[in-house]
């Protein structure tokens, strides 16, 4: 039995998932969805303007600790690469696998903001132009949606190179949406990394709701790799 522990991105709770989780416990897996600090319905003003990405990376390990889990399938989604980066380096004795699900894979020193491209700042600027601190979701695809906090986006990771003793580590490449994606030169970048799987899913950003029964082959390891 594998442990999966999913990570949302920008925006997003545990309902990211909603539609991947029971066909992943049907095939007789535990898992674990969750919601970051700040994206919670309960959370106050300074919360979410105090919020960052340390502190979504702590959500996580405190989650390990608290359910005493190892041997752990890490996965994020889209800002939620940054978050696993920072937990891989910090608990990588504890992640037997990694998958960034069409997400950032950061570098030491960079930051969501960083690592995306001139359309997503533009999103991140305007959204978060009414507050300064939260940047609200663009669109309106979905009201569960919240703000996300602002500082999670822009600071900077800290990468002492740990992650690399995680056996397993894998980048989902979602080619549906080539008008928008950043991830089209990382995609290019973990290709020519021997340690690393590229998968690539013929769908646009939100594969998880769009084609769960992809995501969830491809995270019970039955998707073929693509290189």
């Amino acid at each position: 039995m594998a442990t999966f522990v999913l990570v949302p991105g920008g925006w997003k709770g545990a309902w990211a998932y909603e539609a991947v989780i029971p066909l992943l416990e049907a095939a007789g897996h535990s898992v674990h969805a969750l919601t970051l600090t700040g994206l919670r319905p309960q959370d106050d003003i300074a919360t979410v303007a105090t919020a960052n990405l340390d502190t979504h990376a702590d959500d996580v390990l405190r989650h390990l600790d608290r359910a005493h889990l190892t041997g752990v399938t890490l996965v994020g989604h889209s800002y939620g690469g940054m978050v696993i980066s920072a937990v891989a380096d910090r608990a990588a004795g504890r992640i037997s696998r990694l998958v960034h699900l069409d997400a950032y894979v950061p570098q030491d020193g960079e930051s969501c903001w960083s690592a995306t491209n001139d359309y997503f700042r533009g999103v991140f600027e305007a959204g978060a132009a009414s507050t300064g601190y939260s940047v609200q979701p663009p669109g309106t695809k979905d009201p569960r949606r919240r703000p996300h906090p602002l500082a999670a986006f822009v600071q900077t990771i800290r990468l002492t190179g740990a992650a690399a003793q995680i056996p397993r580590r894998e980048f989902v490449y979602c080619s549906g949406w080539e008008d928008q994606t950043p991830f089209a030169p990382l995609r290019a970048r973990l290709q020519a990394d021997p340690e690393w799987q590229v998968h690539d899913l013929p769908t646009r950003h939100d594969a998880m709701n769009e084609a769960p029964e992809a995501v969830a082959a491809l995270l019970l390891g039955e998707a073929a790799t693509e290189r």
